[in-house]
Parts: C-alpha cells; sequence; structure tokens
C-alpha cells in the first residue's frame, strides 16, 4: 500500500547527522515513478536550487514523475559539515530510504549533478534505483576517493563539450572502463553549467527517459 507523498512541500527529514531539508513536487497525473536530485558541490555554491538541478526537476516533472530535491548535510536547513563525498552519499541514502517508504511501488530514480553526480552513482551501489541520469558528474575530480563505482542499472550521461570542470575527457576514460556502456548526449559548445542551454538540456533529458517512465 503506497503512504501519502506529501506533494509541493518543505519538509525536515531525519538524517544520518541531523535533519535534511527537502523539496517535494507532483504532478498533476503523477506516475508511479520518482525522481531524486543531487546538487553540486557546496563548496561552489551547489544547493537544491541549482539552475541544472531545477531543470532536471522540471524535465521529470512535466513527463509525470514526481520529483525530490534535497540539500546535503551543512547546506540551507540541512544539518551537518560537508565531508566531500562520504558523508553526502549517506544523505543521499537516506533520501532514497525515506521514498522508498511513502512509495513503496514507484520505480525510483537517481539523478545528479556535477559532484551531485558523483554521488548518486556512490549512493546507486547501494541502493536498489531504477535508472541514474547524471548531468556532467564529477568522475575523475575527487581521485582521493576512488574511482566511482561501475553503474548496476541504466545510465544517461548529458555532458557539455567544453565543460572545463568536469572535463568530456575525463568522463570518456571513465566510460571506456566500464563493462556496460551508458548512453550519452554530447553538447557542443556547451560549458558546466549549461548557460543558455538548459531547454536544450531539458529537451534532451525528456527525450531520452519519456518513453521509460512507468505508468501507473
Amino acid at each position: 500500500m503506497t503512504v501519502d507523498f506529501p506533494c509541493n512541500s518543505p519538509l525536515l527529514l531525519p538524517g544520518p547527522v541531523g535533519a535534511l531539508e527537502v523539496l517535494t513536487a507532483c504532478p498533476v497525473d503523477p506516475l508511479a515513478t520518482t525522481a531524486i536530485i543531487c546538487h553540486p558541490n557546496s563548496r561552489d555554491g551547489g544547493t537544491m536550487h541549482n539552475k541544472v538541478v531545477h531543470t532536471l526537476a522540471r524535465a521529470f516533472g512535466d513527463l509525470g514523475a514526481r520529483t525530490v530535491r534535497f540539500n546535503f548535510r551543512g547546506v540551507g536547513a540541512s544539518v551537518g559539515e560537508y565531508t566531500q563525498g562520504p558523508g553526502e552519499t549517506e544523505d543521499a541514502l537516506a533520501v532514497l530510504a525515506w521514498v522508498r517508504s511513502v512509495r513503496p511501488n514507484d520505480e525510483i530514480w537517481l539523478a545528479g549533478f556535477s559532484f551531485g553526480g558523483f554521488v548518486a552513482l556512490c549512493a546507486a551501489e547501494r541502493f536498489p534505483v531504477t535508472r541514474l541520469i547524471l548531468v556532467a558528474p564529477a568522475v575523475g575530480v575527487y581521485r582521493e576517493l576512488g574511482p566511482p563505482p561501475e553503474p548496476r542499472v541504466p545510465l544517461l550521461i548529458l555532458q557539455g563539450e567544453e565543460d572545463d570542470i568536469t572535463p568530456a575527457a575525463d568522463l570518456k576514460k571513465w566510460i571506456d572502463r566500464l563493462e556496460s556502456k551508458p548512453t550519452v548526449r554530447e553538447f557542443p559548445e556547451v560549458g558546466h553549467f549549461f548557460h543558455g542551454r538548459l531547454n536544450d538540456l531539458r529537451v534532451a533529458v525528456q527525450e531520452e527517459i519519456g518513453p521509460q517512465l512507468r505508468r501507473e
């Protein structure tokens, strides 16, 4: 039995080190799919209100999926301090577990931008998500933490070819090592933050995920 999902609500959920600030959204006619979106590095000003994160939430919501954005520890009203990945992965796992508890029959899709993409990969190794959608994932940035885990579910990556923060070359090296190859959409003359191209990003995400979303 599904439990009521709190729609269009700011929430404070119990996290590993204290409250996590969460923002939910529901379409008028929701599908049996909930998407959780991880934001970029808080040390660089990343929050759940980041424009790319918002674009991903809109892409999912326009297609009928419920969405959940949240702030990692130490961001906004979320309690705790930045840990460069491990603690933020625990935060994502807490949100995933909560979504599973309130939407037990939904498919759960996990998305992330930049640092959030790295965290999403780590969380998906430990929690059974249906699919991963990553925008400019930081797969070559946090070398001291080791390589990101091999994804176990279908993976869509969207990458700007002129990205100087998470370079396309690093992404290609990582993909070459994967046994199961992801779907990749590249954007010529686009940098890390998709300035002036957010609508193109939204359309590309919807083209790729629309046929895959599960109906009620």
